[in-house]
């Protein structure tokens, strides 16, 4: 019989009927657990545990194999050319003919600003280069007028010196001539003076007629008046001499002068080459207030995707940025491997790139590695000589060119990112 409630049995007494608990328990479950053999699993044979152990070292050599000839990197975007358009010349907008995001070709007008003042500065160089012509063309035909006249100059100045010359050698002998017949006229005067006084005595004496000293006085004063024209033939020919030696000094002088042709044309073609020169700036002056008058049109220099920042009525200045054309058809991957990835890598290897925008993949070859670690073209590059440094694994920019034909639909734009994976063995 049970025991009365609240007493507890000894523990011989629990302990023996744990034991049969567990006896009848074991057996329950002995026979639960017994099936019939025809349900019984059988063992798996161990040709087929070395066959599956071989395939998984199999499969794990090749993946090593595949993915020891791959370096990869998450740190990889698309890069293009972006090129900015500023205004070459200031003035007001008159016209815009982008929107944000449109797709333009090279040449096509994008923007105008106001040209009439550009073209009043062209009509204004046109005609200084008018007048700076007309200088320039008097100047050149001066050139040979000038050589011409000062060489006239040089034999018209040689023929005045042999013409006074020879007037210097008349002169002379004419004063010769006067001279000696001025001697004969003072011979014939003093006959004259002294047949004068015998007839004076014979007149006195009446030994001679009156009428023969009248006749002797007649020939005496025509004598004395022969003398006197003598002596004036003499002086009019010592005049003629000085006469001529004047002249000859004055063509001396004026020969002179001609020596200095050489610098007169000098002088002249100096004056054409300043008249030239002018003319050159003024052609230039010309040249860039067209330019100025073109540049009033703004026109895409290539192809790509606008990123406007201009608008009618805007007022710009030389120099400012008016938008941005991004060159969609010419792209290529930068992406940032880190230093230990580099040791097989080389310009040329296949790149196979993984877009994240489109899930698409790309083909493409390596085409240069950078010269230098990124975080040297930092802002503020690191300063491992001050002591407090840390390796760290630094990253190398690796240019990475699609192959043609790879981006055809122009998807890819630049700052998208891209994973690339880069067969180096």
């Amino acid at each position: 019989m049970a025991q009365a409630a609240g007493t507890e049995a000894p523990p011989e007494a629990r302990a023996s009927r744990l034991g049969e608990n567990a006896e009848q328990g074991s057996s329950r479950a002995a026979a639960t657990i017994e099936e019939p053999p025809s349900r019984r699993k059988r063992k798996v044979p161990a040709a087929v545990i070395i066959v599956v152990l071989i395939v998984l070292v199999i499969g794990g050599f090749v993946a090593w194999m595949h993915y020891s000839t791959i370096e990869s990197t998450d740190d990889a975007q698309v890069d293009g050319h972006i090129n900015p358009i500023s205004a070459r010349v200031g003035g007001y907008v008159t016209q815009v003919n982008i929107n944000d995001n449109q797709y333009v070709e090279a040449g096509m007008v994008l923007a105008q600003i106001d040209p009439k003042d550009y073209q009043v500065r062209v009509d204004q160089a046109k005609a200084e280069l008018a007048e700076a012509q007309a200088a320039a063309n008097a100047a050149r035909q001066n050139v040979p007028i000038t050589s011409v006249n000062t060489a006239s100059q040089a034999a018209s100045a040689q023929a005045d010196i042999e013409n006074a010359k020879a007037a210097i050698a008349y002169a002379q002998q004419q004063t010769a001539v006067a001279k000696a017949q001025q001697a004969q006229a003072v011979a014939n005067n003093n006959r004259a003076q002294g047949d004068l006084d015998r007839y004076k005595q014979l007149v006195a004496k009446e030994e001679v007629s009156k009428q023969q000293y009248d006749q002797a006085v007649a020939t005496a004063s025509a004598a004395a008046a022969g003398v006197d024209a003598a002596n004036a033939g003499v002086d009019a020919a010592q005049h003629q001499v000085a006469q001529a030696q004047a002249k000859l000094v004055a063509a001396q002088a004026a020969y002179r002068a001609t020596t200095t042709a050489p610098q007169q044309v000098a002088v002249s073609e100096a004056r054409y080459s300043s008249a030239d020169a002018i003319l050159q700036q003024k052609q230039a002056a010309l040249e860039q207030a067209q330019l100025n008058l073109q540049y009033c049109t703004i026109v895409a220099p290539v192809a790509g995707v606008v990123n406007k920042n201009i608008e009618v009525g805007m007022n710009v200045q030389p120099g400012q940025q008016l938008l941005s054309i991004v060159e969609t058809r010419d792209v290529w991957v930068t992406a940032n491997f880190k230093e230990t990835q580099l040791r097989h890598m080389r310009v040329g290897q296949p790149v196979e790139i993984s877009s994240d925008a489109y899930g698409r993949k790309y083909k493409g070859h390596v085409d240069s590695i950078s010269g230098a670690s990124g975080s040297r073209f930092s802002l503020l590059p690191p300063e491992n000589a001050s002591g407090n440094y840390v390796k760290v694994v630094q990253r190398v920019p690796v240019k990475i060119v699609l192959d043609s034909g790879q981006n055809e639909d122009h998807l890819l734009r630049p700052g998208m990112s891209v994973e690339p994976e880069v067969r180096v063995k």
